[in-house]
């Protein structure tokens, strides 16, 4: 997956730090992703996020809010409305690539963030809140005791996750009156919540209390055995896929035209992650699919491996096949199944030479009032199969470096 490292001035002129995750392929869509109270544009649930999306045509800009990571400006100084003001100033950056934003997902603060500068932001026709609050003031619950101190000096340095920030008053003060009632009822987007039933930091109930303010078209997903984060590499990808899923048909994507001498489109295949095997499987904007190796392999087993789809796409042609001849002949064909085996055997056994063979098994299940010929004709023409005529007779392979 392409990404671009720029920066572009916020909304105090100071220089925001971003990464723009580009497809491989035709760009459909741009979307923008703001990060939750404290994290920041790299966690592991923005980058999953972010390479799903891209790898079905849609651009993601993922920032850092100022004073975090490795955007400049004073982390004291942030509040909620520069939160607001970063988005609108990101989305007019991304306006001017000509990559205006249909899509907004906002983690935690970031939702709260996103909810309010959505009506601002007229490309945008779609938000997705991960974790978000509906009572903001629930918050300051996790700095509780430095409340007095930020009353008094208007400042003080608190602990959240580990790790030291300087909160100012401002921020206190609209996490304090912040109400999304009346921002809910006004917002006039296609609205996703997503929320982990057992989130520790924002209840369950927060997410129920969002759904139920908004107005209508708006979908409600939990995110069972997440964390506040969705820190587990499984957690991130199941919330990757149902952002992709939904965003799919909340911005309505069109088809790119297939390029010349590919009728089929481009499958396109990306790595998930640097670890492991995980694979990012795309055949234009509509179909999705993952590819891994079992645990024993150094893989996740989280999905089919690589002869798995070829034993996938033998067994879908054969069954289409027969399907499509009886349908023609109108033969009283109820249903086919076809299970596909993979091994490799001594060429010698298969009639060859010396070496190794790839060899699959098919065995065909084809029910229905048939007469015997009918399913001795049937089993005739599963050989003629594309797929199967492929691999039995070979195919050409060309490579080229991009």
């Amino acid at each position: 997956m392409p990404t671009e490292r720029i920066t572009f001035d916020g909304l105090d002129g100071e220089a925001l730090a971003a990464r723009l995750d580009l497809p491989m392929g035709p760009h459909l869509a741009t979307a923008l992703f703001a990060h939750c109270f404290t994290c920041g544009k790299d966690i592991h649930a923005a980058r999953r996020i972010a390479q799903r999306l891209a790898a079905m045509g849609i651009a993601v800009l993922r920032f850092d809010f100022t004073g975090l990571g490795h955007s400049q400006g004073e982390y004291a100084n942030s509040t909620l409305r520069t939160r607001v003001g970063d988005l609108e100033a990101a989305a007019r950056f991304l306006d001017t690539r000509g990559m205006a934003p249909g899509l907004l997902v906002g983690h935690s603060l970031g939702g709260l963030a996103t909810l309010h500068a959505a009506p601002r932001i007229a490309s945008a026709r779609a938000v997705v809140t991960i974790g978000t609050a509906f009572e903001p003031a629930r918050l300051t619950q996790r700095f509780a005791q430095a409340l007095p101190q930020i009353a008094a000096e208007g400042r003080a340095q608190v602990e959240i996750g580990g790790r030291p920030f300087t909160l100012g008053q401002g921020l206190v003060d609209d996490l304090m009156a912040e109400s999304l009632t009346d921002t809910l009822a006004r917002l006039d987007r296609v609205l996703l919540v997503l929320h982990a039933p057992g989130d520790t930091v924002v209840p369950i109930s927060d997410a129920l209390r969002l759904f139920e303010a908004a107005r209508q078209p708006k979908s409600l997903v939990t995110l069972d055995g997440a964390d506040h984060l969705v820190s587990r590499e499984e957690d991130a990808e199941y919330a990757a896929g149902v952002i992709a899923a939904w965003a799919r048909r909340a911005l309505r994507l069109a088809p790119p035209a297939p390029p010349p001498g590919a009728p089929e489109g481009i499958t396109r295949v990306a790595e998930a992650g640097v670890r492991g095997c995980l694979q990012d499987i795309t055949s234009g904007p509509y179909h999705h699919a993952l590819a891994d190796e079992p645990l024993a392999y150094g893989g996740s087993n989280r999905g089919m491996s690589p002869y798995g789809f070829v034993a996938a796409g033998l067994g879908a042609c054969t069954s289409m096949t027969i399907r499509l001849y009886a349908r023609r002949k109108g033969w009283p064909l109820e249903h086919v199944s076809v299970d596909v085996s993979h091994d490799k055997v001594h060429a010698q056994d298969a009639g060859g030479g010396d070496g190794r063979l790839d060899r699959f098994v098919r065995r065909i299940i084809l029910t229905g009032d048939l007469s015997t010929v009918q399913r001795h004709r049937l089993m005739e023409i599963a050989d003629r199969c594309p797929v199967h005529r492929t691999l039995e007779s070979g195919a050409r392979i060309e490579t080229e470096l991009a």
